[in-house]
């Protein structure tokens, strides 16, 4: 018996129909794992940020790339453990916290601890700007075992160009309103000594920003408290 054309060409239809959803489900699967998978690599990227631990709570330092070996030598001294122990050493409210080696010769005159400035235009000292301490020395070399926080509001524009900038905190300027205001000796030292615990910690690249914005609302609280 013949088949009649009609169904013939319906049965083919349906095999044609059946073949483009599988092909179309194939693409879209395909589709999927590309994206997935990308979004894996973006989500899995990560960058290293300073960590610092007190008493009064966590700080992160967002560090800088256009100032290469700043940000090596934090890290270098970070993972070798050299803050640990350490304090904040001077503190002044509507300026900055300081930390690290104390002003002696051997943190401002040993080669091993010195580096040329890096200063970049765009790295002003603003609130939060993580910077390098130094003596009066003519070339303006960095005391890489020393590091401060500018806690005014208003930043110090002043410093810009005298001493380099190599960070920014992204969380914790509450922690540093909180130091800046401790009790403290005629030489701006806390009476009660705040120990450093700094490390470096991989931080995935797509939170920075939501982490540095949290922060700054918490840190505007803070102040409209104060």
């Amino acid at each position: 018996m013949t088949t009649p054309f009609y169904f013939k060409f319906h049965i083919q239809a349906r095999c044609l129909y059946r073949w483009v959803t599988i092909i179309n489900l194939l693409i879209i699967n395909l589709l999927i794992g590309i994206s997935t998978k990308s979004f894996a690599q973006t989500t899995k990227e990560t960058v290293s940020v300073g960590q610092i631990i007190t008493f009064y709570g966590e700080i992160l330092i967002s560090l800088d790339d256009r100032t290469p070996n700043h940000k090596e030598s934090f890290i270098e001294l970070a993972n070798a453990g050299y803050w640990d122990s350490l304090t904040f050493n001077r503190v002044i409210p509507n300026f900055v916290a300081q930390g690290g080696c104390p002003d002696t010769e051997d943190g401002f005159t040993d080669p091993e601890y010195l580096l040329e400035p890096e200063f970049v235009n765009d790295l002003k000292h603003v609130y939060g700007a993580v910077g390098a301490g130094r003596d009066d020395n003519p070339g303006k070399l960095s005391a890489r075992c020393q590091f401060y926080i500018v806690q005014n509001p208003e930043g110090i524009p002043r410093l810009d160009g005298d001493y380099t900038i190599f960070g920014q905190v992204i969380k914790g300027m509450s922690v540093i309103e909180q130091i800046v205001r401790v009790k403290r000796d005629g030489n701006d030292e806390p009476l009660n000594p705040i120990t450093l615990s700094v490390n470096i910690i991989q931080i995935p690249v797509n939170q920075i920003e939501r982490i540095f914005l949290n922060s700054q609302e918490h840190s505007k609280t803070s102040l409209n408290e104060q």
